[in-house]
């Protein structure tokens, strides 16, 4: 645990500097410095700031997600084409193919990871900032940095609702059971709950609106539909766990991506998707469509772009070589031809 910590230390350092930062703000403005409002909005500023650098991120997983779903008929076919073979160089072979297929479309299977990869340093770090402050506000010490021995007390002395201390655990009240551990219980059982409920709609939201009938047909629509209903059970056990500002933590930073995501999806949907279709009606309403750059035009625009498509596509048709039927002995006998297309000499007068 201290060599993680250790680990983490210029990470807390930054996360300890944000939600000083925020705190220092809120007090300016008039909250009382060691209020249970004034922490609990300082850590939803660390969301705030931590979600907003990673919004590049956040886009590119989506993209990435999209187009896995996309792909999965094709990974499909790679599987079936090598079912049942065993072998060492059949197994390298559909490996490469994987391969070459995820490197054309620009996405992996590990893209989609990223941004819950980078955020998983700041949730650890700021949960052991949270599972130290009791102890160093005992102690009369700090953070590791900004986080002074006086605003670590603020912080401990602070209560959610003016019951629920930032640093308890449902576990922890449970078996110590403080003054208002029933009151700590019912908030912290809640915000679980709160906790679980927007991370299930997030992925819902994913595979609900935002998937083309191919996509679901796949086996990475299948995988994700199980997660879907499993995650949920995980993060109950985990959520006990946690003290109380990291579950404040965690269910600010799932309002945030189910937000952002609805943007997302409502904005740039999976071409064929029920968020697409919808997306397409919303434009019509308006009087606009979609070209086939992706960019919303006027009818006008959209009409005269197939018009001019058509047109193309027509002259491409009429510039094409028409295919020559072959011709058989018989009939080129009868044309006076050869089968090649070539004329065939007249017979010498008396010769046989």
């Amino acid at each position: 645990m201290d060599f993680l910590q250790t680990i983490l230390w210029p990470i807390k350092w930054v996360i300890e500097l944000i939600l000083v930062a925020w705190h220092a703000v809120l007090t300016a403005v008039g909250l009382p410095a060691a209020g249970g409002i004034t922490w609990m909005l300082s850590i939803a500023g660390v969301v705030v700031v931590v979600r907003a650098a990673l919004i590049p991120l956040f886009v590119k997983q989506i993209k990435s997600q999209r187009a896995m779903m996309e792909l999965a008929p094709e990974i499909k076919k790679i599987q079936e084409r090598y079912r049942g073979k065993r072998d060492q160089l059949s197994r390298e072979a559909m490996s490469r193919e994987t391969m070459a297929l995820y490197k054309n479309h620009g996405t992996s299977p590990l893209s989609g990871c990223l941004p819950i990869l980078i955020q998983m340093p700041v949730f650890f770090s700021l949960y052991f900032t949270l599972f130290t402050v009791k102890e160093h506000a005992q102690a009369g010490r700090g953070g590791v940095g900004v986080l002074d021995a006086e605003l670590t007390k603020q912080l401990n002395d602070a209560k959610l609702f003016d019951v629920a201390p930032f640093s308890e655990t449902l576990m922890d009240a449970w078996n110590i059971r403080p003054d208002g551990w029933e009151m700590t219980i019912v908030i912290l059982a809640i915000l679980v709950v709160l906790m679980i409920a927007s991370q299930f709609y997030t992925q819902l939201q994913i595979i609900s609106k935002n998937l083309s009938p191919e996509a679901k047909t796949g086996q990475a629509y299948q995988m994700q539909k199980i997660m879907l209903y499993v995650l949920p059970f995980a993060f109950v056990f985990s959520g006990v766990f946690f003290p109380l500002g990291v579950v404040l933590y965690w269910f600010f930073n799932n309002l945030w991506t189910m937000g952002q995501q609805f943007v997302v999806i409502r904005e740039l949907p999976t071409p064929g998707s029920e968020a697409a279709k919808a997306r397409e009606e919303r434009l019509a309403r308006r009087g606009k469509a979609i070209n086939s750059k992706g960019k919303v035009v006027s009818i006008a625009e959209y009409e005269e772009e197939q018009r001019r498509l058509l047109e193309e596509a027509e002259k491409r048709k009429a510039q094409q070589p028409k295919r020559q039927q072959p011709m058989g002995k018989q009939r080129a006998k009868k044309q006076g031809n050869k089968p090649d297309g070539g004329s065939s000499p007249g017979r010498a007068p008396g010769s046989k």
